[in-house]
Formats: C-alpha cells, sequence, structure tokens
C-alpha cells in the first residue's frame, strides 16, 4: 500500500513542529500540513520554562530570547518570589520560536504542503487528509481543532470562560524573574522577551474588555510601563477546553487540540513537547490507544493545579489572598513553582 508519509501533522505551531521533529528522529517519514508560510504570531506569555526550554534544546532548537530565573507574584506593593532549582527557562517571542522550529524541521528533512486539513478520511490501514495518504495523522491544529472535529471526538468550552490578549512593549526589562501581577479580575504577565521588549499577557473573565481598560486594574504596572511604545494586541479564547478523548482510531491529539485548562501557570509549550514525547512513542510503539493513558499521566498535574487555582480564585476574597499566603509561606510558592517548572 502507498503512503505518502508515516505521519502527516496537522498544524505547524510548536506542539505539531515538535511532533515532527520527534518522529523524524525516530525514523519516520513526515509531512507537517500548514496554510501559513510564514512565523505564526499568537497570543501567549511567551515564557519557556525551564522543563520546555530543556526539550527543545534536546531538539537542536535554540530560540534567541532572554532568560528568567524564577516567578513572582505581586499586588501592589505586596510580592513573592520563587527561583528556578533547575536552571533558567526562557523568554521567547512566539514568531522567534515558531521560526526556530520550522527552521530546524526543514533541517530534519520534514515535508511541507500549505494546505488547511479539511476532510478526514480513515480506514483500517491509514489517513487521508490535506491531499495526503498517511499511515498516521496527528491533530495539532490548536484550541478549535478541524481534525478533531472530523474525526467524531467531543469537545465543549469550559467554565468559567477566560480569554487572554496580549501586547508588547518596548521597554527593558526591570527583572530577571516573570512576574504575575495579580488584581480583582485578571492577571497580567510580564516576560522579558529581548534585552528592548517585554511582553505584557493579561488573562480574564470579562469578554469584550478592552486591553487598555483591563491594564488599568493594575496601576503599579502601568507606571512601570511609562511611555513605553505599545505594539498591536493579540487575543485568545475562551481558554479553556474540555475534550473527550486524544485518540480516534489513527488519529492522535497533541498540544491544545487535545484539551486545555488554562494558561495561569504559564506551561502551554512545555505541555505541547511533552505529548509530543508521548504521541511518538505511542506510533512507534504500535500502541495509539496507550497515549491516552499517558496524555492523562503526563498533564495530570498541570490540570489539577491549574484548574484548582482558577475555580479557587473565581472568588475575590481567595483572589486577594492569593499573593499575601504565597508571600507568608516561601517553601510552599517554591515548591509549587519548582513542580510546574519541570527540569
Amino acid at each position: 500500500m502507498n503512503f505518502d508519509a508515516d505521519v502527516l501533522v496537522a498544524g505547524g505551531g510548536p506542539a505539531g513542529l515538535a511532533t515532527a521533529l520527534l518522529a523524524r528522529r525516530a525514523g519516520l517519514s513526515v509531512v507537517v500540513a500548514e496554510p501559513r508560510t510564514g512565523p505564526v504570531d499568537k497570543a501567549c506569555g511567551e515564557g519557556l520554562m525551564p522543563g520546555g526550554l530543556t526539550r527543545l534544546l534536546a531538539l537542536g532548537v535554540d530560540p534567541a530570547g532572554v532568560p528568567f530565573h524564577g516567578i513572582a507574584y505581586r499586588a501592589g506593593s505586596r510580592s513573592a518570589q520563587a527561583r528556578f532549582a533547575a536552571g533558567p527557562g526562557r523568554g521567547v517571542r512566539r514568531t522567534t520560536l515558531h521560526a526556530a522550529l520550522r527552521d530546524r524541521a526543514g533541517q530534519a528533512g520534514v515535508s511541507w504542503v500549505a494546505e488547511r486539513v479539511g476532510q478526514v478520511r480513515q480506514d483500517a490501514h491509514g489517513v487521508t487528509a490535506a491531499g495526503v495518504r498517511a499511515r498516521w495523522l496527528v491533530g495539532a491544529d490548536g484550541l478549535h481543532s478541524r481534525v478533531r472535529r472530523e474525526s467524531g471526538i467531543a469537545s465543549a468550552a469550559g467554565r468559567p470562560a477566560r480569554f487572554g490578549q496580549r501586547r508588547h512593549y518596548t521597554v527593558a526589562p526591570w527583572s530577571d524573574l516573570v512576574e504575575v501581577w495579580w488584581s480583582a479580575h485578571a492577571e497580567a504577565y510580564v516576560t522579558p522577551v529581548a534585552p528592548d521588549l517585554v511582553g505584557v499577557a493579561v488573562l480574564h473573565r470579562r469578554a469584550g474588555h478592552g486591553y487598555d481598560r483591563l491594564l488599568d486594574g493594575f496601576p503599579e504596572l502601568r507606571e512601570r510601563l511609562g511611555g513605553a511604545v505599545a505594539g498591536p494586541v493579540r487575543g485568545a479564547g475562551p481558554l479553556r477546553r474540555t475534550v473527550g478523548a486524544r485518540v480516534a482510531g489513527r488519529v492522535l491529539l497533541v498540544g491544545d487540540a487535545a484539551g486545555y485548562e488554562d494558561a495561569l501557570t504559564g506551561e502551554g509549550v512545555s505541555l505541547a513537547l511533552d505529548q509530543a514525547e508521548a504521541a511518538v512513542a505511542a506510533l512507534t510503539g504500535g500502541d495509539l490507544a496507550g497515549y491516552e493513558a499517558q496524555w492523562r499521566r503526563r498533564t495530570r498535574t498541570y490540570r489539577l493545579l491549574t484548574r484548582g487555582l482558577v475555580l479557587l480564585t473565581a472568588a475575590r476574597p481567595v483572589r486577594a489572598a492569593v499573593v499575601p499566603l504565597c508571600a507568608a509561606v516561601p517553601p510552599l510558592f517554591r515548591g509549587a513553582v519548582n513542580t510546574l517548572a519541570g527540569g
């Protein structure tokens, strides 16, 4: 039986490109279906946690950026800090990360079709989509995955509904930590991404609120940014997506397509890389059904901690207590940060 590739990957973001690179390393031929030809931007915090950075470097991907050494929670004059035990993370522009991954994929022999996956047809031997016949299809096409829908996997937006918006400011980073500023209704992530640039991503529950209005909830941060030149705003959401399964026949889902809780703990890219490893192991080991259990095991800590924190901080009294509590019990905060940081 003739195939165009062993693996067709739908989506050329970090999850899809990491899957492609790992599949090539395992000796599989790979085609990536992605209609966008240039570096793809996205509203995200742009911070690579130490564990995710380690995985990228192991793939031969070393994107330019700014190291950061931990996380600081801030609310007004109160703050709590936790430094990474496993070495630094790195703030990297999303477009820079995408370009580095794509360049490495080209070097590794990954092929491309400038197509968006539409209809997915599969049988006992393979899958056909985007004009490509492959043994397996990996859906890495984001929160609103077409592959997921075409494969008959149920999904729904979760509650509470949360949204994200990100903007860059031309100002020198003032900290070697990622700062998370808390207000009554939102969190603002400040990530250094270049010697003269920081990204500020705001996570919130108020659909339709403009970025500037949300940022007004952080007067101390606004003062810190001063008159810095601001770039365009990018948005995303609702963030939470519940997904019924990660496997449907010869189709696997990775990254946001496989389900997503929230960006609160900053693990998106690290999780995508971890899932890519598990997906390729399932393909090469002939145990596609086992990927479901691996996905649940590898994402369990993230899902429990993130979901718990999102639900708890929906109540304003709890939100107001987050930073004072973290400052009062440094070992607790440090332990949580380093658990999520990986390494």
